[in-house]
């Protein structure tokens, strides 16, 4: 792996620079499953979603086939050759900010669709023996049995946004690639040239929504509407409920950082 010997942010911005020619010329291929996601999915939050629990009704299923687009994802982001030639230490940090939302962008992608059910309510025993907590909380503040409703609806809600829009195989490369260089982390050595990354992102995805949907006024504004969305997702949430009920308690930027640079 290459990195450079110095910071990019002193330097100027490079025309067409590769990023913008591998976001470009993309043809990565991506086969979607055969079966149609629901997409009828109630665009509203409900109101008691901040304390229900809800876990994964086939977890075993979820689990592995969000855990196959979590490889794939790091997989895309090695391939990306601006990503590799920066410092190590940037590269750490855009993989543990990004890890989460560029995965439900893989999700919706492949078309990983799940279902949840409502955890078990504690007894009126139990909340008498834990002093009224119910149930016992994990240091990140999630229940040790489910994620918050209201989290994982809005998950769902995402996932339905990118269906009905029907983003096509360029488009998600153009999303991952502005989701990927966010300089808004703290903690980079190299925000301003992070930053001109994400601006190709913008500007490739802009120009071919404008080649390809030229009577779609409007898509290229539904699309950053997504990317706000799925800017919102909590990592904790993300592997709360996609990761923890198959491998248990982990930490996830341990193993994020062994998957990708493991040999």
């Amino acid at each position: 792996m290459a990195y450079l010997d110095s910071c990019h942010c002193s330097g100027e911005r490079r025309q067409n620079s590769i990023l913008y020619s591998i976001l470009k010329n993309d043809s990565q291929s991506s086969q979607r499953g055969s079966r149609n996601p629901r997409v009828a999915i109630s665009m509203q939050v409900c109101a008691c979603g901040s304390k229900k629990k809800v876990a994964l009704r086939s977890p075993q299923t979820t689990c592995k086939a969000a855990s196959a687009v979590l490889v794939k994802t790091l997989k895309f982001v090695k391939n990306v050759p601006c990503f590799r030639e920066l410092p190590v230490d940037d590269q750490h940090v855009l993989v543990r900010s990004s890890w989460a939302p560029l995965l439900v962008l893989g999700m919706a992608q492949d078309r990983v669709d799940f279902e949840t059910c409502d955890t078990p309510e504690p007894s009126m025993l139990q909340r008498i023996l834990t002093g009224g907590r119910g149930k016992q909380e994990s240091p990140q503040g999630q229940s040790s049995a489910g994620v918050a409703l209201a989290d994982v609806q809005g998950i769902q809600m995402f996932l339905s946004k990118c269906w009905v829009l029907d983003i096509s195989t360029k488009e998600y490369a153009y999303l991952k690639g502005a989701i990927l260089f966010n300089p808004d982390v703290i903690g980079l050595q190299c925000p301003h040239y992070i930053q001109g990354l994400q601006s190709e992102a913008h500007q490739a995805l802009n120009e071919y929504v404008k080649m390809i949907h030229r009577g779609d006024t409007t898509r290229f504004a539904k699309l950053f509407i997504a990317l706000s969305m799925l800017r919102s997702i909590n990592a904790n949430v993300v592997a709360g409920l996609f990761f923890k009920p198959v491998i248990g308690t982990v930490n996830m930027e341990e193993l994020l950082l062994e998957m990708f640079y493991g040999k």
